[in-house]
């Protein structure tokens, strides 16, 4: 199952699961990145870190560690 660090630019995924400790689950959810939801792609920095996203109407960076915490399917 493909992980959000390995989304490229422009793709848009669903977010299927999320990994990790609950503290860092929690966190993630926070941020808005819950199981169901739909994201874009928008920046891959050098090394994949960080990864910029838009989800919910909102800019979202995140580290290539919590990234590949995040299961996704590919929509397009």
């Amino acid at each position: 199952m493909p992980r959000l660090s390995e989304s490229k630019v422009g793709q848009k995924v669903k977010v299927l699961s999320l990994e990790g400790s609950p503290s860092v689950k929690q966190r993630l959810k926070e941020m808005g990145l819950t199981p169901g939801v739909e994201l874009q792609v928008v920046r891959v920095a050098p090394l994949a870190d960080p990864i910029d996203v838009v989800v919910r109407g909102y800019h979202l960076s995140i580290r290539k560690k919590e990234a590949e915490l995040i299961k996704v399917e590919v929509l397009s």
